[in-house]
């Protein structure tokens, strides 16, 4: 008996780690702080960018910024900044290193005034996912009225590399919304997740 083509969303080709990560995190809802953190960074990372390049360097980025661990980063100084800017496994970009840090700092502020950064991030969606029904690629938008919403909050409340196209991925990332292609064998799958 032939083995069943599996369907996948065409933006993740047939590169082995792209496909890990299609299959096993893009659309699945997050509700951990640490990890919201991380995927807010590495969105901020990837601006002008693929997210192919951030996803073959996040392990060191993970390395780099100590685990994502929000405390220790917004404590960093110039020496360690330098330091991340001489790292030849993560982007070289000083604002978005300074926006790292800068997150870090708003994050921390956020988890104080909230209880958590989730409580205040999955607000823009209602605490839900947004199931879309999308057919083809060329049907997603680069932006929403939630993801406007939320980067006109998020650089309210003091984060830096949050513009709407930004944020509208990080929403896909994390899950806020199911961007799957309605033929993609995630699609049903992700809508289960809680």
């Amino acid at each position: 008996m032939p083995k069943k083509e599996i369907i996948r969303c065409p933006w993740c080709g047939e590169d082995p780690l792209y496909v890990k990560y299609h299959d096993e995190e893009w659309g699945v809802p997050v509700h951990d702080d640490k990890k919201l953190f991380e995927f807010l960074i590495l969105e901020g990372f990837q601006a002008g960018l693929s997210w192919r390049t951030i996803l073959y360097k996040r392990e060191n980025f993970r390395k780099a910024f100590d685990g994502f661990n929000a405390e220790k980063i917004a404590r960093y100084k110039d020496k360690k900044i330098a330091s991340l800017l001489e790292d030849a496994g993560i982007i070289r970009n000083k604002l978005k290193v300074n926006a790292a840090v800068t997150n870090a700092r708003a994050f921390l502020d956020i988890q104080d005034k909230y209880g958590s950064f989730d409580k205040y991030i999955w607000k823009f969606t209602e605490g839900r996912t947004i199931k879309n029904t999308r057919k083809s690629l060329k049907d997603l938008p680069a932006r929403t009225k939630e993801s406007d919403e939320m980067s006109k909050t998020l650089l309210k409340d003091g984060f830096k590399f949050v513009g709407s196209t930004i944020c509208y991925a990080n929403m896909q990332a994390i899950g806020m919304v199911n961007d799957h292609l309605i033929d993609c064998h995630r699609y049903k799958m992700v809508g289960k997740c809680k």
